[in-house]
């Protein structure tokens, strides 16, 4: 990859990555540290990399330097505990992009993770197993568990009566 490669690759996914970074941890500035350091280790491989090859390389590196970041913080935060219950909603709100935000920040990092994949960014689940590290049948497990997750709590909102 060339220099101009390397700025085309900042400008046209810069936004992408670090949208989906920040819409699986909600730290911005985390997030953008988790950016910039993916671009950094592009940086120092950008002779070894296509440029062809780029957005699904800076995606997987991003997810995997945010995951190191989450285990990290759980070492020393603590284990959180997982409780379905928060899923379901307690109010009632007519926005749906706002619910969806809510209910999307409810589920578990992974299937946030693999839902923003699918449905946000349009990759196909070869593409989310690649980047994730998970294998082709955990992502559609993820998806599917986290759709179902999502639909329940949208029906507790009551967005579709």
């Amino acid at each position: 990859m060339t220099v101009k490669e390397y700025n085309n690759a900042v400008r046209e996914f810069g936004d992408h990555v670090y949208r989906f970074i920040l819409r699986s941890i909600k730290d911005s500035h985390r997030a953008g540290d988790i950016v910039q350091d993916t671009y950094e280790k592009l940086w120092r491989c950008v002779t070894e990399i296509e440029y062809g090859a780029v957005k699904s390389w800076l995606f997987s590196t991003a997810y995997n330097r945010m995951i190191d970041v989450i285990r990290k913080d759980s070492r020393i935060i603590g284990i959180e505990y997982y409780d379905d219950t928060s899923l379901y909603a307690e109010e009632s709100s007519s926005d749906l992009n706002e619910v969806l935000h809510r209910a999307l920040e409810r589920l578990p990092a992974v299937q946030r993770s693999v839902i923003l994949l699918r449905d946000y960014e349009g990759y196909n689940y070869r593409e989310i197993g690649e980047i994730t590290g998970l294998s082709e049948a955990q992502v559609k497990t993820y998806i599917f568990r986290g759709r179902v997750a999502l639909r329940n709590y949208l029906v507790k909102t009551s967005v579709w009566q």
